[in-house]
């Protein structure tokens, strides 16, 4: 799926790859070629992705990543659709951050796995 951002003075044009993990974990990946599009820019399109749960009764996960920054959504619709968001992580500027975004990544897979 293509994304144009325009903001007055430039036109960004970049993909959103998506990988759907079990129905609960979406992954998507911003691709860009000249300029690195913010992850911002694909959460209004991944919370379009993630309503559509087969199983709404289960929250649903997200990630969000342009190759720098990664941001994690979650979308629960048990009575009132609602969505909560991370902080925007970047895993190659610390160690410390990519420890974080494991540890979030090990928690959802506990979560989503099948035994739990």
């Amino acid at each position: 799926m293509e994304l144009v951002l325009d903001d007055g003075e430039e036109i960004l044009r970049g993909r959103i790859a998506v990988l759907v993990l079990q129905q609960q974990l979406w992954v998507m990946v911003l691709e860009s070629k000249k300029t690195t599009l913010s992850v911002w820019a694909a959460v209004p399109q991944a919370l379009a992705y993630m309503m559509a749960n087969p199983n709404p009764s289960k929250p649903v996960f997200g990630m969000v990543t342009n190759g720098d920054d990664i941001l994690f959504v979650k979308v629960t619709q048990t009575n009132t659709p609602q969505y909560d968001l991370s902080r925007v992580f970047a895993p190659f500027a610390s160690v410390r951050e990519l420890y974080a975004v494991l540890q979030i990544l090990k928690r959802i897979g506990q979560l989503i796995s099948p035994t739990s």
